[in-house]
């Protein structure tokens, strides 16, 4: 039986952990998971919620690490994670996305001869001055297994050096999460009936980037484009936090009443109102994908981005931050019918990610015992 570690963080980990424990709870003769929940993302709202909605067990491991600089954050995960570690003594720790968390357990384990598997391995923005790039990069360097959601995952890999027999292709995990709650997202969420869009046409924003909110010029760009959006259907923003403190330093609050603002929204929430949408606009990278996996117009607010699969075969395209470019593609994107041909649908974004992950775990012990 393997102990595993399993390394939630931020809101999109849980997304991303919530299948693999379950596909491992099915399991139970080959794989015993645990949730270890290192406290990056603290709010109630915004985290116990995502909990509930995914359907994870109360972690078995809080760390509650809470907020700091990226040099803080990731230090404390480190010191309060690197006991738990002596502790349970687990086969493998299993880290996920590109968060402080990701690449501090990595850290830990690495220093510790303990096995890492980095789920969503192989992820290239080329733009380093993103933190999350870097955490991306050297997690996969110092990771004993790397699963990637994508083709292109696997071949930047290769390009960097990784032995390629470290390397398994098994498709997109937030997509397990995606398939498995959409419908009960429809069941269980009134969102819609609430924001009176049901059956209407609308666009959802989120934008939460320090890039994007914390340069009052570029702000102010945004803002520009998303205003005369919202003249043609309603733009809903669920405002993050940071956003809604930028919004109020920068003296926006007028801007930012013409649109629809809302408070963070949980999970099932969240998924039913974009799910719905005429249009997305967002500088998250998540989202690109689910939308992509639904056929959504989506519109990124960044010069780049890690998922260039949801651009080639889906559904995405990069904008930056030019309000004019935003608002063409933003019109073009509305004045094509909702009948138009689906974009593809990229190879393994099946809902089977998790088993696979799981088989990549076992098939890793068989081959290093030979």
């Amino acid at each position: 039986m393997l102990k595993v570690l399993n390394i939630v963080g931020a809101r999109p980990n849980f997304m991303k952990i919530a299948p693999i424990v379950e596909a491992m709870r099915r399991r139970a003769r080959r794989f015993q998971p645990l949730v270890v929940h290192t406290g990056q993302h603290y709010d109630a709202q915004m985290s116990d919620a995502f909990f509930r909605d995914l359907g994870l067990p109360e972690p078995d491991v809080y760390l509650g690490v809470g907020s700091g600089s990226h040099a803080v954050q990731t230090a404390k995960v480190m010191i309060e994670f690197e006991p738990v570690v002596l502790e349970q003594k687990p086969d493998w720790v299993l880290v996920v996305g590109d968060v402080n968390s990701t690449i501090a357990c990595a850290l830990v384990c690495s220093k510790l001869g303990i096995k890492v598997a980095h789920v969503e391995a192989g992820l290239r923005s080329r733009d380093r001055t993103m933190p999350e790039e870097i955490n991306r990069i050297l997690t996969d360097q110092i990771s004993d297994l790397l699963l990637t959601p994508s083709g292109d995952g696997d071949e930047n890999l290769k390009a960097e050096g990784i032995d390629e027999h470290k390397i398994r292709f098994v498709g997109n995990v937030m997509i397990d999460s995606l398939f498995n709650q959409l419908k009960r997202a429809e069941e269980v969420s009134k969102i819609r009936e609430k924001l009176s869009v049901d059956g209407k046409d609308y666009a959802v924003l989120t934008l939460h980037r320090p890039s994007n909110v914390d340069d009052k010029e570029t702000f102010s760009r945004l803002l520009d484009a998303i205003e005369n959006i919202n003249e043609r259907l309603p733009v809903i923003f669920p405002v993050h936090p940071r956003t809604h403190g930028r919004i109020s330093e920068f003296g926006f609050e007028e801007r930012a009443k013409k649109l629809m603002l809302i408070e963070p929204l949980g999970y099932l929430d969240f998924m039913r109102l974009y799910s719905g949408a005429r249009l997305v606009l967002t500088d998250s990278g998540g989202i690109q994908e689910e939308t992509t996996a639904l056929g959504i117009p989506c519109l990124t607010l960044r010069e780049n981005t890690e998922r260039p699969i949801t651009v080639t075969m889906g559904t995405n395209k990069i904008v930056g931050t030019d309000t004019e470019k935003i608002e063409r593609e933003a019109f073009n994107a509305l004045s094509e019918s909702r009948e138009k041909t689906p974009a593809q649908i990229p190879p393994l974004w099946d809902g089977k990610t998790a088993e696979r992950i799981c088989d990549a775990l076992l098939e890793y012990g068989k081959q290093n015992s030979l």
